[in-house]
């Protein structure tokens, strides 16, 4: 049984539940990353975006007010020489490394067909979305196993929980993203460092029709997707977004989840804990 007396947070600690955190997020120019980015900091924490989109990057610091909590590397994931020049970047301009978001990710081209799926295009979403992640954890972990703490998030999808809601590709990537965070939550834990991920039901950001070509992607193709993943939840009468996601990551980083580690937090509105095929409920 828990012992001890509850501590009731000011509204002030609410909003400055990562105060003098170091957080590193790839693919934190735009979308969920950015979101992540932005939430991070209004909690307090110095941030690095790391991307392969420069302007976007660059705005997006000039955005947060410069150079002096904010930071932006050029950063392909795939690259371990890059990540590692990322996480260096980082711990040299703000001292440490307490919080590694893996974010970056890809989705594929859809393909409904195995037979006609392309085996470099099966590769290049395992080489963003896993090796990505993977060589974000180890040089994380290089620099939060002697100081005996951090948090690691990896951004997933509710495919990595079921499928058939996603590309071959996608959702064995995400798979296998979950299945990275609970075995370095199991070798990390004795270091005091947490390993977590978040899987979120579909977002509109650009990754959501990043198959699409850009003349493409009018107001009503994205009115089209919000009204079918709208119709097509569980939770009904509100649209997830990127803050709603990185809601869930600045939780899995901060002291309130000082005692979770290995879990998949699904931000999807039971989604993924519900089957309405019979129409019991609908």
């Amino acid at each position: 049984m828990a012992t001890g007396t509850a501590n009731v947070d000011s509204p002030q600690s609410l909003t400055s539940r990562l105060l003098g955190r170091v957080a590193l997020v790839t693919g934190g120019s735009a979308g969920i990353g950015e979101s992540i980015v932005l939430l991070f900091h209004k909690h307090g924490a110095k941030v690095c975006i790391a991307d392969l989109q420069d302007d976007q990057g660059q705005r997006l610091v000039e955005t947060l007010g410069g150079s002096s909590d904010a930071a932006f590397i050029h950063c392909d994931v795939t690259s371990e020489d890059d990540v590692k020049r990322a996480v260096d970047f980082t711990v040299d301009k703000f001292g440490t490394l307490d919080i590694m978001v893996n974010n970056a990710g890809v989705s594929g081209s859809p393909c409904p067909d195995i037979r006609n799926f392309e085996l470099s295009d099966f590769e290049k979403v395992f080489d963003v979305n896993v090796r990505g992640a993977f060589i974000g954890m180890k040089h994380a972990a290089r620099i939060m196993i002697p100081a005996k703490k951090g948090s690691i998030i990896s951004v997933a999808s509710v495919s990595s929980a079921l499928g058939g809601i996603g590309p071959h590709a996608y959702t064995g990537s995400k798979h296998a993203v979950l299945g990275l965070t609970k075995n370095v939550a199991a070798e990390l834990g004795k270091h005091g460092i947490r390993v977590n991920c978040v899987s979120p039901y579909a977002v509109a950001t650009g990754l959501a029709l990043a198959h699409l070509p850009e003349e493409l992607r009018t107001e009503d193709t994205w009115a089209g997707f919000r009204s079918f993943v709208a119709s097509n939840a569980n939770l009904q009468g509100l649209e997830l977004t990127a803050e709603d996601v990185a809601n869930a990551v600045v939780f899995l980083a901060s002291d309130e989840a000082r005692y979770v580690s290995g879990v998949n937090l699904m931000v999807d509105g039971g989604f993924t804990s519900t089957n309405h095929a019979l129409q019991v409920f609908r």
